[in-house]
């Protein structure tokens, strides 16, 4: 084989021809360097084979030829493949889920295959759960060893990857170290190039654990390193002096129509102590739905007011601007404080009068969308910046706000979703967070509980009954129309239902992303002024519509909904004293997932993010670009040990004055990481 190095593409390796480079490329793999950074998402154990006759509960694997195969539907969403394995021995059954492609794959019946899967007691039978298969022929003749299974992306098979990383085995264990020595040694780790191999040829399972501790723990140093280090560059900047003024604040709390909460005053104290430094503030307030973040932003924006300086709150929805727009207003205006909003529905000479009073000082804080930042928008002393709902700004947006700014204003996150205290270390390392965990005085705590489809008459005469009472309700949908796809309910199709059959006798309004601005608006306002009985909606209210006479939610389909989203949608009711209900109406009569027991089972916000982090990992919370973007293959931000041990050694080097131009591979991940703009 000719010299290789990690830039080198596929196509000149030996064994890779044409169509197997295309078949890499697919993957989106070019290089040496993608495929041997490509790491197994498991590894299968196939030292031990035993017959049929001696299987026993567990992990098991077994050599075996298929004599019968079928898929049938069990339940929309759900298909079912069963097998009968046998071998000399007996002869087994085995069950996939939603893996209707295994007919044809074992349909031959005379090819014999390993299976390896867990062998239980379910369904009243023992049976062989939704094993992995490869065929014997595609096999190593020594079966007794462990054997990395790649992510079969576009259809890419293990059995191609182990080859062709066989041929570059020689060049992965002469592979450069991409740690600090110190850090290494520190933490005791093995090597690169040895962890490496760890993963493609593991030998036993501690080198395969061995392996995943060290590419685990250098994931987490990269990301909590970019943390430190933006956290120093922070640290440089000098910001606007905002002195406290025991009066000002004073007056602001004792105009509110209720008292604050101790969270609430703790939070504003700390953003208080921020402003008077001379270093900007980088803080993020997390606080459950419904914790009042609002008023603690609005405290900080009248600080920022009485000093002088100006006020910009971007939000990721026009629907949430306005809502902001409309509450600052309320608990500002009274104390001659100036609020504007900028939307898209803002036009012609509204919009320019508008731009003329940002620029000239005549509007205190500005309301509005990423439109905020464009360069149409000239400030005239801008001094506080509030972001809401996980919305982050990065080096380029920074340096937009300070080209509008003398100084670099204070930066104020905010979002209604509880980061697990893990995340809250390692994405959001550079910023100091402040936790709202308590809800104002008077909220009962919603009464939340799951219904089947058959119990649907029953739930309505309950919804009935609180229309009766005077109160609203919401009904929520995923889809804005009917999908030949699948049969979730729509919200143009279950509007119909309702307005037309159960409810004819009640006002149903619509609400849905795409109507007009307009249209929204005042869908919106009808439903907060009371003139809608029912508001049919998708997920569109699943931050900032506020309304307190709404006391119930129906979630239609709720077992489709990821765990965040379902709390955050139920934080539409409980905002006033009344009791509330969410009633999570499940897709069909089917047993209800951990999920939703969990939802049914909990209020608390921050309890719920951890499971969350448990059971969908980071993704969901993040969404799967950014997930994507975080580039983690090994590490789980559930691993809090590791996550400790990583920014204890960043921490380290960033004060060691070691610096990253020393370590090209290290340097070029921190610095993308330290671009990184948005988690949403």
């Amino acid at each position: 084989m000719k010299p290789m190095n990690l830039a080198s593409p596929l196509h000149k390796v030996r064994g890779v021809g044409v169509r197997t480079a295309e078949q890499f490329a697919l993957a989106g793999l070019h290089t040496v360097g993608d495929l041997i950074t490509f790491l197994p998402r498991r590894h299968e154990d196939f030292s031990e084979v035993v017959a049929i006759a001696d299987i026993r509960p567990g992990k098991m694997t077994i050599k075996a030829r298929c004599e019968k195969i079928s898929t049938r539907p069990v339940r929309r969403g759900l298909r079912l493949t069963t097998a009968t394995l046998a071998d000399d021995s007996g002869k087994l059954q085995a069950v996939w889920f939603n893996q209707p492609y295994r007919t044809s794959q074992l349909a031959d019946g005379s090819e014999e295959f390993y299976f390896s899967g867990e062998f239980e007691f379910n369904y009243n039978r023992y049976q062989l759960t939704n094993p992995s298969v490869e065929k014997v022929k595609d096999m190593p003749v020594q079966t007794d060893r462990i054997l990395p299974v790649y992510p079969a992306i576009k259809g890419l098979k293990s059995q191609l990857v182990r080859k062709i990383l066989a041929e570059l085995r020689p060049l992965i264990t002469m592979l450069p170290e991409s740690l600090p020595k110190s850090v290494i040694a520190k933490e005791r780790l093995v090597a690169r190039s040895d962890a490496l191999l760890g993963m493609h040829f593991p030998e036993g399972a501690s080198d395969i654990e061995r392996a995943r501790e060290r590419l685990a723990f250098e994931e987490l140093f990269q990301l909590l390193l970019a943390s430190q280090l933006n956290k120093r560059e922070n640290a440089k900047l000098t910001g606007w002096h905002i002195p406290f003024e025991q009066p000002v604040v004073a007056g602001f709390v004792k105009k509110l129509p209720f008292d604050l909460t101790n969270a609430q005053r703790k939070a504003a104290w700390e953003i208080i102590q921020d402003f008077e430094r001379e270093v900007p503030m980088n803080r993020l307030l997390q606080g459950d739905v419904g914790s009042g973040k609002t008023v603690v932003a609005g405290l900080a924006v009248r600080q920022a007011a009485s000093a002088g300086l100006q006020t910009a709150v971007i939000a990721p929805t026009e629907i949430l601007a306005s809502q902001h727009a409309e509450t600052l207003r309320d608990l500002l205006e009274p104390l001659g404080v100036r609020v504007g909003l900028l939307t898209g529905s803002v036009k012609g000479k509204t919009r320019q009068l508008l731009y003329e009073n940002i620029k000239n000082g005549s509007v205190d804080i500005v309301v509005g969308t990423h439109a905020l930042i464009q360069k149409s928008v000239e400030f005239h002393s801008l001094g506080f910046v509030v972001v809401d709902e996980q919305h982050r700004f990065g080096v380029a947006q920074r340096q937009e706000l300070l080209k509008k700014s003398d100084h670099m204003p204070h930066m104020l996150a905010m979002t209604a979703t509880p980061i697990p205290r893990s995340l809250a270390l390692t994405v959001y390392g550079e910023l100091d967070v402040s936790i709202l965990n308590e809800r104002p005085k008077g909220r009962k705590p919603i009464k939340t509980k799951i219904w089947s489809p058959n119990s649907r008459a029953q739930l309505y005469e309950l919804v009935d009954k609180e229309i009766v009472a005077g109160r609203q309700t919401y009904v929520i949908c995923s889809l804005i129309d009917d999908s030949p796809d699948n049969d979730t309910r729509s919200v143009e199709a279950e509007f119909k239902r309702l307005r037309g059959s159960v409810f004819k006798h009640r006002r149903i309004g619509l609400l849905h992303g795409r109507l007009k601005p307009e249209e929204k608006s005042a869908v919106m306002t009808d439903f907060s002024e009371g003139k809608l009985d029912i508001l049919v909606s998708t997920t569109v209210v699943e931050v900032g519509v506020d309304v307190p006479n709404a006391t119930t939610m129906i979630i239609e389909d709720a077992d489709t909904f990821g765990l965040a989203q379902l709390h955050q949608l139920r934080g539409r009711v409980g905002r006033s004293s009344h009791q509330s209900y969410c009633f999570l109406m499940m897709s069909d009569s089917s047993k209800p997932s951990e999920r939703l027991r969990e939802v049914e089972r909990s209020n608390d916000g921050f309890y719920l993010a951890e499971v969350d982090l448990r059971l969908r990992g980071p993704g969901e919370i993040y969404g799967r670009a950014q997930h994507g973007a975080l580039n983690l293959q090994v590490a789980t931000l559930a691993d809090t040990r590791l996550i400790a041990r990583a920014q204890r050694s960043a921490k380290a080097f960033v004060e060691s004055g070691d610096e990253l131009a020393g370590y090209p591979q290290l340097a070029e991940q921190v610095q993308k990481y330290q671009r990184m703009t948005t988690l949403s």
